[in-house]
């Protein structure tokens, strides 16, 4: 490899020592691709509209010609591995072997691996592409980028996308090389080692979702069982005791019944494992101890419950908002108001049932406000611009508030059914009442804390204190800037 391979590749150098204007380059340097597929083209736009000069290899140039930008050369494969130093390999696995025929003309040349294997070759092949590639140019460089990068990144550019390039190469030289490509593309490079760990970059765009797994399964899981809890309670019910066909409610008033119910639940499975946490650091007497495994993922997923519950509970209120325009609805209405007229009453005021839909309604909209405010500053751009005591304050304290406001408003819609006798149908109490028992552990749990023997235990250990160390620790008067930067 040449010297000026360590050079950067665009200089913005504009200015002498002696602070002088100073010409820029007249040529741009030149970049090779190899291969002519949709990936290929939104590449040579992207380095085009980066000042570089592309020169792209195709086996059918005459075909291909039109489909890149017109700054682009295309030409034969033979011709355009002469001059560029770098170059793009945009082929498929498959066809590596076919440029074995240009191994005297890419010696020394720094190749580019962006091929992604499809999930049966990541298990069949131990080597990865870029290893295999290596392997067929041993006098070339072989480096492994921009295979996380979507065509569409490079054509919309990276504000629209993933900005990361993750760029592994057993030579460092090679390594910035391609850094260097990757900034002036607008993109940020991450160095990921030797080209040992090209698997693992080749397994990245594999991934579906793999922080969403857990939580959706277990979103998913509460959602069945409370939809059949309540198809039994409110459609089996009355169709196997009274005789009544209500599977009319299947498709949205049970569905509607039902989401709350998730929403509630994931909301308080959110704080309820750094309950568990605190408790655990208050036993043990020292915060030194690695939590379980099953506890440090479930800390780890809180980020994804907590949008899932905002979900369905955003899901509720749309619901909601449907009810009064189905057709079952109206029935029900002219029903009622023909039984008034039949019984003679000219005016039906419930005080109690009034208020208590006024305040149910208030709560959940104070509630659902609020975890939409948790959801927003979740957002890696927003949660970026605030500091650490101001997202703390979002997530934990507010996050509280929330759980809060949602037992409140839970309350209000069961009111005093939970002990009604009418409302155990087979036998089985109402929904809202087994929703109750996580978030009340979990407010109650977070009551005790507040109590200051536990609270200032709590801060001292989240401090460094240890209940068997023999060092005395003495927390600071201003305890109360440590309980800032220290929620459960």
């Amino acid at each position: 490899m040449s010297g000026d391979m360590g050079k950067p590749l665009i200089s913005r150098r504009l200015v002498d020592s002696d602070c002088s204007l100073a010409e820029a380059p007249s040529e741009p340097p030149t970049v090779g691709i190899l291969g002519s597929g949709d990936f290929a083209r939104s590449l040579a736009t992207r380095l085009v509209d980066s000042g570089f000069s592309v020169v792209v290899g195709s086996r059918n140039p005459k075909r291909t010609v039109g489909l890149f930008p017109s700054a682009a050369q295309v030409t034969l494969q033979e011709e355009a591995v002469g001059s560029p130093e770098v170059i793009f390999v945009a082929v498929f696995r498959e066809h590596y072997s076919s440029l074995c025929a240009l191994s005297d003309q890419l010696a020394g040349k720094i190749l580019v691996d962006v091929s992604n294997p499809t999930e049966q070759e990541h298990l069949q092949h131990r080597e990865s592409n870029a290893e295999y590639l290596a392997s067929l140019f041993p006098t070339c460089t072989v480096v492994k980028a921009f295979n996380v990068i979507s065509a569409w990144t490079l054509q919309a550019g990276p504000r629209d996308g993933n900005r990361q390039v993750p760029i592994c190469s057993d030579q460092p030289e090679a390594k910035r090389t391609v850094s260097e490509l990757a900034h002036a593309m607008g993109f940020t490079p991450m160095d990921m080692g030797s080209l040992a760990s090209a698997r693992q970059v080749e397994a990245m765009p594999l991934r579906l979702l793999p922080g969403w797994k857990v939580p959706t399964i277990l979103a998913l899981g509460l959602f069945i069982f409370f939809y059949v809890y309540n198809f039994v309670r409110d459609v089996l019910q009355p169709y196997v005791q009274e005789g009544k066909n209500k599977f009319y409610k299947l498709p949205l008033s049970v569905v509607n019944t039902t989401l709350p119910c998730v929403a509630y639940v994931l909301l308080s499975l959110v704080y309820l494992p750094g309950v568990l946490a605190a408790t655990l650091q208050l036993w043990r007497g020292t915060k030194y101890q690695r939590f379980p495994d099953w506890l440090d993922h479930w800390l780890q997923h809180r980020k994804q419950i907590g949008l899932l519950s905002f979900f369905c509970a955003s899901l509720h209120a749309i619901y909601s908002v449907c009810l009064p325009v189905r057709h079952s609805y109206r029935y029900d209405l002219v029903n009622l108001a023909i039984k008034q007229v039949l019984t003679n009453k000219s005016h039906l005021w419930v005080e109690e049932n009034v208020w208590r839909m006024e305040i149910y309604l208030s709560l959940g909209v104070l509630a659902l406000g609020t975890l939409s405010l948790l959801a927003v500053t979740s957002m890696p751009s927003i949660a970026d611009s605030l500091s650490w005591r101001e997202f703390s304050f979002i997530q934990s304290s507010l996050g509280v508030v929330a759980l809060v406001l949602s037992t409140l408003h839970t309350l209000t819609y069961g009111w005093t059914r939970a002990f009604e006798e009418s409302r155990y149908k087979f036998y089985l109490p109402p929904t809202f009442t087994l929703t109750l028992l996580v978030p009340c552990v979990v407010i109650l749990a977070k009551g005790l804390f507040l109590l200051p023997c536990l609270r200032r235990r709590l801060a001292k250990i989240r401090r460094g204190w240890e209940k068997d160390n023999a060092v005395k620790f003495t927390l600071p008067m201003d305890h109360a800037l440590a309980q800032k930067t220290s929620h459960v």
